[in-house]
């Protein structure tokens, strides 16, 4: 591309592949982590004060949250080995893991951590998150985050958490404050004798046939989180695994440039920078069309910007939210299409749960 055509505000140049890939190892990554977080506060900002509908649920919990963040870690593909500076690295080896914080409001990465150690546990990022901790702050973890000693310290610094209930949790029931053969709800001390988490939890039971789902919050005041916007919002938790499959699937993220660190970070800041605007100009898509955000396929966004580039050269079209949004582009699928399926068991809308709650 470089040596073929003009790119953004450079001429063509002529470049060989092994220039490109010693200036990976040299180009400072921290350039484009810096823009990044100098941009993603702009586009927050814009994400806030756009129009288009929001889910219940997280309409509910900005009430009385200034944040919702979702947490999770993944790994990054194996490194190369092209170059003579990495000749040494062993063949398959993981180019290291990220854990990643996304903002549930606004999709907006906030946050990414990088360990060159592959197969570390999520919970080596814990004292990353605990700075990230305070007061009207609620996260969404799954149970990779697990941890008594965490859970006290968030609680400690202000903030609140939501995750799943391990299956061999060890805890005792404090008090009932709802218990209908679809809705349960407890105050709980979590853990047993030798440890224990110092504050107290609550636990909330959602039965869909024969399984229940159980989720436990350190927000135990049912009228700021009901037990279906709990199982809701967990739910909701997902958003960042899709973060991560587009990041790596459609962004490339999965096939690694080099295989030094410095060039693997260089792409990770690089392509969460390409992932912010993805979702700013989708968000954008969605209030012009007032459609809620989940109804706006990504994939089919950033394909269609091809189609607008045709258009922008032929002159027929500068603006490519309108361009997505117009009506007589509905053949590129920015629009999800509607499903017939059966309704969601957490689901706020779903009748049997409103009523058990409600009771």
């Amino acid at each position: 591309m470089l040596a073929r055509e003009k790119f953004l505000w450079a001429p063509q140049v002529g470049v060989s592949q092994p220039a490109l890939a010693k200036r990976f190892l040299l180009f400072p990554y921290e350039i484009f982590r810096r823009v990044l977080l100098d941009l993603v506060p702009i586009l927050r900002e814009r994400a806030l004060k756009r129009e288009r509908p929001l889910p219940k649920p997280v309409e509910h919990a900005r009430q009385h949250f200034d944040h919702i963040w979702a947490v999770d870690g993944s790994t990054l593909e194996a490194l190369f080995r092209k170059l003579k500076a990495l000749r040494d690295i062993p063949v398959g080896q993981l180019a290291g893991k990220i854990c990643s914080v996304i903002d549930l409001v606004t999709y907006m990465p906030v946050e990414t951590w990088f360990r060159e150690n592959a197969s570390g546990h999520d919970s080596n990022f814990l004292p990353q998150i605990l700075a990230m901790a305070k007061a009207k702050v609620l996260f969404i973890f799954d149970r990779g985050f697990y941890d008594f000693t965490f859970f006290d310290d968030l609680i400690e610094r202000g903030a609140h958490f939501i995750t799943r209930l391990k299956s061999n949790a060890v805890f005792s029931i404090e008090r009932t404050l709802l218990k209908t053969d679809r809705v349960r709800e407890h105050i709980i001390k979590l853990g047993g004798p030798t440890s224990q988490c110092q504050h107290l939890l609550r636990l909330i039971e959602v039965r869909h046939g024969t399984k229940w789902y159980r989720y436990v919050t350190s927000v135990l005041d049912p009228n700021i989180l009901p037990a279906v916007y709990i199982a809701d919002l967990y739910r909701r938790r997902w958003r960042i695994e899709e973060a991560f499959a587009v990041l790596k699937r459609l962004l490339g993220l999965s096939y690694l440039w080099t295989g030094s660190i410095n060039g693997v970070l260089l792409q990770v800041w690089s392509t969460w920078l390409f992932y912010a605007i993805l979702i700013d100009l989708a968000d954008a898509v969605a209030e012009e069309l007032m459609l809620p955000f989940d109804r706006i396929s990504l994939e089919m966004v950033f394909r269609g910007l091809y189609h607008f580039i045709q258009a922008y050269n032929r002159g027929e079209t500068t603006d490519p939210v309108k361009y997505l949004a117009a009506p007589e582009n509905r053949d590129l699928g920015v629009v999800k299409r509607l499903r017939n399926k059966r309704p969601d068991p957490i689901s706020p809308e779903t009748p049997q749960i409103l009523e058990a709650v409600k009771l």
